[in-house]
């Protein structure tokens, strides 16, 4: 049954709908048109009536003579006439000459005119009208197009152009969207230490009875991609309390104070729906340290970093208003954040070890139909030093690859690929290279691979291809650990110095030549070599010192020596005789194993992907 009055409102709906999505640039267009239409609205004179001719001053003196001219009116720069022919009239303009017989010539053929002498207005009543005409326009239609925009965009989140003041702060009533613990997997220490506040906020008289406080914050820290923000989230849920989410770098404005109003606004709305949760990512945007270097203290972000803990202090601890930031910058915020009081928590998010990578793998898949004899320990191991969003990735990679091969459901196979697409890229299966090339990544592949398999306390080989990845990499070796590793002794990073050179010793020794496919060996090798003089002590020749500063520890670690000139000339010639003793050691063992080299790589030649157990058995053939 059709319903009248429900069309109707659809309609009136749709037409709305139409209305919100003009462009913005529309109402400048409306602005600018109206503030020069409006002059001529108000003052006719500037308008040119459309029925008026222009002509020159000969033909209106012919028309003179010619008697067809029935009034005039001479002012100072032209005359207007009016001419009947036919029983017609016209009107016509034309400029004025200096012509001193026009009045005689006027009056003896009888036509009616006047002349019109300008006033001279007084200069400064002028000026004074005319900035306030403009001003006043301004004021209107400022006025109207403000309107227009609150109805097209409404008046919360700061979007309208009267609201400058107002946060941006994304608002989820509803928590976001059944968002969970049981969501997050891989940081059980991290929701360990949030479900206190979600109990604060479920029971908080049970805290209150006793005489404790509700956390008013809690510091989320930790690489990229590690979960922060979904931890926030899911305290939101757990809670199921409304939760508002903004990013530090949307307080930061061009005019100074803006982003100090925005705080205040935030924290407004916080309290008229409290208890609720206030997220605050990236909070280093605003929160670094003052250092004086602001003009005067005027500085905007100084300015929205002092309302931000003006705003902290001035509600109670137990109004359930909850403060959660997240970054991955830690050392860079302001003590006065940091401060007991504030945020009263530090909550470490980082990388998953093993058994949270095989959760968070689990998690991510069980929404994807796959096979259900995937080996998900194989993967974690596989995945050592991969945050959950890497996790997320490859699992959905994993998917895309199925359905580009036409299959209904994903297999460990899948997996496995889509683990070497996020560590080296796709496969360049078109890629143009010799077979003299091709040789010689084949004899540096394994060259790795064998002396990895040589020594003890290394990683097991678990696969060695020759096909070039969309990274760079034109074949690699891949080493999975059986057990997730914590401690590094010194023998096994000497070891795994020794592997990155087994490439270039393959080269030297099957092809005398050295070839720029080490150039990621090299530089790994040399981190490592410097790390274990710098960082970690284990240099006899300089003992148990530390000479590296590392910051931004979970963006990367930058380091910085903290040696003299003379101390770090020391170091660059230890770090050289370290690798040069793992060089060394790698081309023993390859001369001790020449025969294998020579089969596994022929092998790798033919197959151009062999999987660990197949080199292992080739290898096995040649023990004694």
């Amino acid at each position: 049954m059709f319903d009248k009055k429900n069309d109707n409102k659809k309609n009136k709906k749709d037409n709305n709908n139409k209305f919100k999505s003009w462009p913005l640039l529309v109402y400048y267009v409306i602005a600018i048109i109206l503030i020069f239409a409006v002059p001529f609205i108000i003052n006719p004179r500037l308008q040119k009536a459309p029925d008026i001719k222009t002509t020159d001053y000969g033909t209106f003196l012919s028309y003179v003579d010619k008697g067809v001219v029935t009034k005039a009116e001479i002012l100072d720069k032209k005359v207007a006439f009016e001419i009947e022919k036919d029983g017609k009239k016209q009107k016509y303009e034309t400029s004025k000459l200096e012509d001193p017989t026009l009045v005689e010539r006027l009056h003896n053929e009888g036509v009616k005119f006047e002349r019109i002498y300008p006033t001279e207005p007084n200069p400064v009543l002028a000026t004074l009208i005319s900035m306030g005409t403009t001003i006043l326009i301004l004021v209107v239609v400022w006025y109207f197009i403000s309107k227009m925009m609150v109805k097209r965009f409404g008046d919360e989140g700061g979007v309208g152009p009267m609201s400058f003041g107002k946060s941006n702060a994304k608002i989820y009533v509803k928590s976001t969207d059944g968002i969970t613990f049981e969501n997050v997997a891989g940081q059980d220490e991290a929701k360990e230490a949030l479900t206190e506040i979600v109990d604060f906020l479920h029971n908080p008289k049970k805290y209150s009875d006793i005489g404790a406080k509700l956390p008013k914050g809690a510091l989320l820290v930790g690489p990229p991609g590690t979960g922060k923000t979904l931890l926030a989230q899911a305290v939101a849920g757990e809670a199921d309390v409304p939760f508002f989410s903004i990013s530090g770098s949307e307080f930061v404005e061009m005019f100074v104070g803006l982003g100090a109003a925005k705080v205040r606004d935030l924290f407004k709305q916080a309290h008229e729906k409290a208890p609720c949760i206030v997220f605050i990512d990236e909070i280093d945007t605003i929160g670094k340290k003052r250092d004086g270097a602001g003009f005067s203290g005027n500085d905007e972000r100084e300015q929205t970093l002092n309302q931000l803990l003006s705003e902290m202090d001035g509600f109670e601890g137990n109004d359930g208003v909850v403060i959660l930031a997240a970054t991955n910058r830690p050392e860079s915020l302001d003590p006065a954040l940091l401060r007991p009081g504030r945020f009263d928590r530090r909550v470490p998010v980082e990388l998953p070890d093993l058994a949270g990578r095989e959760a968070i793998l689990k998690v991510h898949a069980k929404k994807i139909v796959k096979d259900e004899d995937i080996d998900y320990n194989a993967i974690a191991r596989a995945t050592a030093g991969a945050s959950g969003a890497d996790l997320a990735n490859m699992i959905n990679e994993a998917a895309l690859r199925a359905v580009r091969e036409g299959r209904h459901e994903m297999t460990q196979r899948d997996i496995e690929e889509s683990v070497e697409v996020v560590i080296a890229g796709y496969e360049r299966k078109n890629a143009v290279i010799s077979p003299n090339e091709r040789r010689t990544i084949a004899y540096h592949e394994v060259g790795h691979a064998l002396v990895a398999a040589r020594q003890t306390q290394s990683a097991p080989v678990h696969k060695i291809t020759i096909i070039p990845r969309t990274s760079g990499a034109l074949g690699y070796t891949m080493q999975v650990d059986e057990e997730e590793k914590v401690l590094m002794s010194k023998e096994e990073l000497f070891n795994k110095i020794v592997t990155l050179t087994g490439g270039r010793s393959a080269e030297e020794l099957i092809f005398g030549v050295k070839t720029s496919g080490a150039s990621n060996d090299i530089e790994q090798a040399t981190k490592l070599a410097k790390a274990m003089i710098t960082r970690f002590g284990m240099s006899d020749e300089f003992g148990f010192v530390a000479m590296e500063a590392v910051t931004n520890q979970y963006l990367g670690g930058d380091s910085t020596l903290m040696v003299s000139p003379e101390t770090q000339y020391l170091i660059d010639k230890e770090v050289q005789k370290v690798i040069e003793e793992a060089h060394e050691k790698a081309i023993n063992i390859l001369k001790e194993n020449m025969d294998a080299l020579h089969e596994i790589a022929d092998y790798l030649l033919q197959k151009e992907t062999i999987t660990g157990e197949e080199f292992m058995e080739i290898l096995n053939k040649h023990n004694d």
